[in-house]
């Protein structure tokens, strides 16, 4: 009986997903892609802190697993919620792909003035930035996003480099260096979660990564110390056990940010701790303005 892949249906979903069953196959196990709809795939033009940030991407996935309608489900791993269900293992961490972001904009770059993001920490750090633009709000799979670009709607819009990979686009623009435009926690990693079950875990096990596996959790350890989920403009970027961390304001205009070395969770976890402490007063304000609760 092949493993149920469970994915969402936008194209980027499809290409993660499929490189997940191909390297199944490949270790001769059986799949079968399933497709899942989601909150966040039918609600596209509310900002997704309106309706539960990224978690909205990965709840109908769980369900399906804990229904038994899949066995395992493949997300891009930054999308992960903190809180996980119980019943339900980060089986695989996949080898991870580049963690920017990469602006694509087709005038020249002194020349774009209106940016399309919804991601609050994608916008803070673009106000942070030289670029003197607009930054307004962008929702949609890439192929919706890539389409109101060439309708003029935007000068440019920001798109996370591994997913531009993964649908094999070569964009003009700019890539955004992760020292500055610190990514998101675990951005360009693919992660693939499962029934809590020993037999299946194992034949998901050697499309596991460790060295990946390490940094991205050492990334949501600092990720949960310092809270103020999807709300928060925060950057968190680990390789090699090499860790960059930031808090930025809504605007852009303030942050605080830690380097350090961070070989394990436990020390992501002590940055972690020390960040929220150092950035308390930003992570309060974008709870405030955004009508959030602690």
């Amino acid at each position: 009986m092949p493993v149920r892949i469970g994915t969402r249906g936008s194209p980027l979903a499809l290409a993660q997903a499929a490189r997940v069953c191909e390297q199944l196959q490949a270790t001769g196990v059986d799949t079968e892609m399933v497709i899942i709809k989601t909150e966040g795939d039918l609600q596209t033009k509310v900002p997704l802190h309106e309706i539960g940030g990224q978690g909205v991407f990965v709840r109908a996935l769980d369900d399906a697993i804990l229904a038994g309608t899949i066995d395992a489900a493949v997300h891009s791993m930054k999308d992960i919620p903190a809180e996980r269900p119980d019943g339900v293992s980060l089986a695989a961490v996949l080898q991870r792909d580049s963690p920017a972001d990469f602006l694509v904009h087709d005038v020249e770059l002194e020349e774009v003035r209106v940016i399309g993001t919804s991601s609050t920490r994608r916008k803070a750090q673009l106000q942070r930035s030289s670029l003197n633009a607009e930054i307004q709000p962008l929702r949609g799979n890439v192929d919706t996003r890539l389409r109101k670009l060439r309708e003029g709607q935007y000068d440019a819009i920001v798109l996370a480099e591994a997913g531009m990979e993964r649908l094999g686009l070569d964009l003009p623009g700019t890539r955004l260096l992760p020292q500055w435009f610190v990514p998101s926690p675990n951005q360009g990693t693919i992660a693939v979660v499962a029934r809590d079950d020993p037999e299946l875990c194992g034949m998901l096990l050697p499309l596991d990564h460790p060295a990946s596996r390490r940094d991205v959790l050492v990334e949501r350890a600092v990720m949960e110390e310092v809270g103020g989920g999807c709300f928060t403009p925060q950057g968190v970027y680990c390789e090699g056990g090499v860790l960059l961390a930031e808090v930025l304001s809504l605007d852009g205009s303030r942050w605080q940010r830690i380097e350090d070395a961070a070989e394990n969770e436990e020390e992501g976890r002590i940055i972690g701790r020390k960040l929220r402490a150092l950035a308390f007063d930003l992570i309060e304000e974008a709870r405030a303005y955004l009508g959030t609760q602690p």
